[in-house]
């Protein structure tokens, strides 16, 4: 079943549709770039084991009577600044990420299971609740729209060789572990603040497969950057109103839009040159 267009339209007068609208468009801005991170880090089992995490501060938050997604943003913080110390190899790391996501889906259903909760309200969040966004929401999503692009314009370099060459980056000088530990926080914490949009089994397609996109379509980090949050807004704004249009969950339909456009861009001849190659070289200190 389709909509008029005068239907949709009428739908983009109310006000959980407009704030769902507003939320997709903050999250293209900042989630898109914490992709670029996932993979320029390769770090793919953190999304995974926040997943897990932000289902058990949901859990908690159900049980002390709290706000279950402002828990599930604490817990993910605070998982992704703990297993920092532990991401000095890709290898440690999803070491790490694994153990973190069986303790934290084991203790999850534990919590649901000795408390009472009804588990329906935590699992729901799983598949993602767009129209219930929220005024936090929404904040937390500004602030990363704010925060993640503006770390990346000022320690660009920085960020370029940590994510080129984590060893090349140490001996230039760079704070490996404190960035290292910055970014692991805000992916966690985008892990968690995207999960009312799309549900955390499909929040990939606001951040991993933007970013998938933009590394085939740029040649240095700044425009790898550019071309994530570029693609990010037009995959939500696209994928919301054909989801609106067609009367379709916006979840999956936004997930279907962003692996268009991924394929899409990888019709495109590859480029020669490493993404990061521009960026860490003109970082290096000259020999002359």
């Amino acid at each position: 079943m389709t909509l008029a267009t005068a239907d949709v339209g009428e739908l983009l007068q109310l006000l959980p549709v407009q704030r769902a609208g507003l939320a997709l468009l903050l999250a293209a801005i900042g989630l898109p770039v914490v992709g670029v991170v996932i993979v320029g880090l390769d770090i793919m089992p953190v999304r995974f084991a926040m997943m897990h995490v932000a289902l058990l501060g949901i859990a908690i938050g159900l049980l002390a009577g709290l706000d279950p997604m402002l828990c599930a943003l604490a817990a993910c913080a605070l998982s992704g600044a703990g297993v920092a110390p532990l991401a000095r190899t890709p290898d440690g790391l999803s070491g790490a990420m694994g153990l973190l996501m069986s303790l934290a889906i084991a203790a999850a259903l534990l919590v649901l299971a000795v408390s009472g909760v009804n588990a329906s309200g935590a699992f729901a969040l799983l598949w993602g609740s767009i129209l219930s966004v929220g005024t936090a929401d929404i904040v937390v999503l500004a602030v990363l729209a704010v925060v993640v692009p503006g770390l990346f314009w000022w320690r660009r370099q920085d960020v370029g060789l940590l994510l080129y060459d984590r060893e090349l980056a140490q001996c230039s000088g760079v704070p490996v572990r404190a960035l290292t530990a910055i970014l692991l926080v805000l992916v966690a914490v985008a892990v968690a603040g995207a999960i009312k949009l799309t549900g955390a089994l499909l929040v990939d397609a606001l951040t991993l497969l933007p970013a998938l996109a933009a590394r085939r379509l740029g040649s240095s980090l700044k425009s790898i950057v550019a071309w994530a949050v570029g693609t990010g807004i037009v995959v939500n704004l696209t994928g919301f109103l054909v989801a609106l249009w067609l009367d379709w969950p916006p979840g999956p339909v936004l997930v279907l839009t962003a692996g268009a456009v991924v394929l899409a861009a990888h019709l495109i001849p590859e480029r020669r040159n490493t993404p990061w190659r521009a960026t860490a070289s003109a970082s290096l200190p000259s020999s002359h």
